[in-house]
């Protein structure tokens, strides 16, 4: 991934990674050098600049958000990333979770629904130098059955329950991280699904907020 000369957000990235993430028990030296690396501010809205590295989550439009750092950097190391993987991300959004992944796995292989936000997330991808992503415009309940099995599969929405199809584009061994339930504070719970030889391991994380894993079809422009 390509670096920034001269970017007036350096300082306030280092301290977002310590005061926010490395705090709280994130320890991962590899995801904390990819978030002290990737220009956040770059996946908000320009008026929204200034409060990229602050500790909640911005809207991006389209009644979509970005997520907190922490939570970014959580939902990454609760898959386990490995430089081997291939990762299937249900969710582009802006493309910051996106650009997190690619340089910690092999392919990240990333499905938005809206057109705007897929656009965007990959010119703002494609000028950072991300080359091992790929953007796809679809329904993310169905993911990428052509590209499966994947190692990993994060989603950044939240269904009321698993989606069928992505539990069997999981590979052997492999986790998923998805946030499941209705919206509202107290309704949803981020969990880990992990591949076994013979069943599905469920693990509850934490209470979390995500907007809605949208089901309608996408609209081209």
């Amino acid at each position: 991934m390509e670096r920034l000369e001269n970017d007036p957000y350096a300082g306030a990235r280092l301290r977002m990674v310590a005061e926010q993430i490395e705090s709280r028990g994130i320890t991962d030296a590899r995801i904390l050098a990819a978030m002290r690396t990737i220009p956040r501010h770059l996946f908000v809205a320009d008026e929204n600049r200034d409060q990229a590295y602050e500790d909640y989550p911005l809207s991006i439009g389209h009644e979509q958000t970005i997520s907190q750092p922490y939570i970014v950097a959580y939902m990454t190391a609760a898959i386990g990333p490995r430089s081997s993987d291939r990762v299937l991300e249900i969710g582009t959004g802006s493309g910051y979770q996106t650009a997190v992944l690619a340089g910690l796995v092999r392919e990240v292989l990333s499905v938005e629904i809206r057109p705007g936000l897929a656009e965007r997330a990959q010119r703002v991808l494609g000028a950072l130098g991300c080359g091992n992503v790929r953007v796809r415009l679809g329904d993310g309940n169905l993911g990428w059955p052509e590209e499966a099995p994947f190692d990993a599969i994060l989603v950044t929405a939240a269904p009321e329950s698993v989606p069928t199809a992505l539990l069997k584009q999981l590979a052997p061994g492999g986790r998923m991280v998805i946030p499941l339930g209705a919206a509202g504070w107290d309704a949803q719970r981020l969990v880990r699904l992990t591949r076994m030889a013979d069943d599905v391991r469920t693990e509850v994380l934490l209470p979390v907020r995500f907007v809605p894993l949208t089901t309608e079809e996408p609209r081209l422009h």
